[in-house]
């Protein structure tokens, strides 16, 4: 997909358990960060900005950037950590060094009806945001509980890791409306064609 294309914001997903797993999600069924437009409504929609937060200096660097990381993440999350893999060791190195910047700095001021609200004292830079979905990684990856809790969905072609923190760790699906849904009416449909034959 070029990086002008655009792909509707309603089609973004974040229910992997994690950033850095929400990230990996945008490339299934297809590339989800297709434009910069889309890439903060994706900022916005994982949390790591607040809402209201002003986005109009990303360009198409900052989404060529997120993508990087995404690729990085997803050769930590898909492969065994082996001493001396290349591919793996550069991928560790990349995110370790986009983990060390600061992420953006929060702040709590009062909103009209005096309510605290989070805010970040300036617009944020594409380097502190790539640090806090990099920080999530690295989380990630040296916690073996949640480590253990990583499953690809067991749905038909579908590709999204997540983390299963349903009771049981019974979760089959990277989401029960999506996958599992379509899961549920193809074998609806098997059974009606049973039934008839």
């Amino acid at each position: 997909m070029a990086l002008g294309t655009a792909t509707a914001p309603y089609e973004l997903r974040f229910d992997a358990g994690r950033i850095c797993l929400d990230l990996l999600s945008t490339t299934h069924p297809q590339e989800r960060l297709g434009s910069v437009d889309v890439l903060r409504a994706w900022i916005t929609g994982s949390g790591l900005v607040p809402a209201d937060t002003a986005l109009a200096h990303a360009d198409t660097g900052w989404l060529l950037a997120f993508r990087e990381l995404r690729g990085q993440i997803d050769r930590l999350v898909r492969c065994r950590p082996r001493p001396g893999v290349a591919t793996y060791d550069l991928a560790l190195a990349r995110v370790n060094d986009l983990a060390r910047t600061a992420p953006p700095a929060p702040r709590a001021v009062r909103g009209e009806d005096g309510q605290l609200l989070r805010r970040l004292d300036a617009p944020p830079g594409c380097a502190a945001l790539l640090a806090v979905v990099a920080r999530d990684a690295v989380d990630l990856l040296t916690d073996p509980v949640a480590r253990a809790a990583l499953r690809q969905c067991e749905g038909d072609n579908c590709p999204i890791v997540y983390l299963d923190t349903s009771r049981g760790r019974r979760r089959r699906w990277c989401s029960s409306e999506v996958c599992g849904n379509r899961e549920r009416v193809a074998r609806h449909r098997r059974r009606a064609a049973l039934a008839r034959a």
